[in-house]
């Protein structure tokens, strides 16, 4: 697949009338500081009602219906149906490691946000996007300062192409700073909500710090891990014979001779790492999902991450 070059690229209108379909779904019931669109079972003041309860001392004059004090001559209040607003982060991994892979982790990263944000923007639902990777030269010249770029606040299906332009426009390379970017969506004030991760996951420093940073934060969290055909099977790459292999995102250099135990090696290590992914997850209630870039996104959307309970 080539690589998207324009929005409708990432996402083209038939994949939009099917996703036109879903809504972002919370496992857990927020508190906003400000009245959304999105139901909640906590009983409050909007205008949809939801049931009646016998006055209490100290309630709220305003919610009696007095129609049924005339009939009953007894006192009740009316209950409602609470509105709040959902946040919706997506935070993709822009390190050098994405951007490879046949298909392209980086592109099949920038496809999936594109349609996870879409959803939210249709819904009406606050959505906000996070790109962390590679380094951003210091304002005074001195050193590297962690590159951390963010498009926030986003509502409403306008904003569509805006959306996909800044995915489109983020530049690719780097190491990841994992810790420092969960630690800014953590104190960001995004409001609480759905918090998506989308990475190989593959950082030199390790995922739990970062994943520490925003578990418990009162998001719904999913980790998507995108790998590609060749990380999973190195044996799809036809690499074979004696390498010289090049770390994409510090340039460090080794060489190995890709025989049978050495690649046998390489798949046991991933396991254990998409293993300790799963298992760190399941502990903090984080949904980790592995897809690999041959899944189609269709697939992925309307089957995997609907039964995963993030969509419906």
């Amino acid at each position: 697949m080539s690589r998207p070059q324009t929005v409708d690229d990432l996402i083209d209108s038939r994949l939009m009338a099917r996703l036109d379909q879903l809504d972002v779904v919370s496992r857990k019931i927020f508190t906003s500081k400000i009245q959304g669109e999105r139901r909640s079972r906590r009983r409050g003041q909007s205008v949809e009602f939801a049931d009646f309860r016998s006055y209490s001392p100290g309630d709220d004059l305003r919610f009696v219906d007095w129609n049924i004090y005339a009939r009953l001559d007894r006192l009740f209040l009316k209950m409602f149906l609470e509105e709040e607003d959902l946040s919706m982060v997506i935070a993709i991994d822009l390190s050098a490691s994405m951007d490879s892979g046949d298909p392209s982790k980086i592109d099949y990263a920038r496809r999936l946000a594109m349609a996870l944000g879409y959803i939210g923007l249709v819904n009406n639902n606050r959505v906000s996007l996070f790109g962390f990777g590679g380094t951003a030269r210091k304002a005074d010249g001195v050193g590297a300062a962690p590159r951390i770029e963010r498009l926030t606040g986003m509502r409403g299906r306008r904003r569509t192409r805006e959306m996909g332009s800044w995915i489109l426009s983020r530049e690719i390379g780097g190491e990841a700073n994992f810790s420092d970017a969960m630690r800014a969506i953590a104190l960001g004030g995004q409001g609480r909500g759905v918090l998506l991760v989308v990475s190989d996951f593959l950082f030199r420093d390790g995922f739990e710090q970062g994943l520490r940073y925003v578990a418990g934060r009162g998001f719904d969290l999913f980790a998507l891990q995108i790998l590609s055909p060749q990380e999973t099977d190195p044996a799809r790459a036809g690499i074979s014979g004696d390498l010289r292999l090049v770390d994409s995102e510090t340039r460090a250099e080794t060489e190995v001779t890709a025989s049978t135990a050495v690649l046998a090696a390489y798949r046991e290590s991933l396991g254990t790492l998409v293993s300790s992914l799963r298992e760190f997850s399941v502990r903090r209630s984080i949904s980790h999902l592995l897809v690999e870039t041959t899944l189609d996104l269709d697939t992925l959307l309307l089957d995997y991450l609907r039964r995963r309970g993030l969509l419906q």
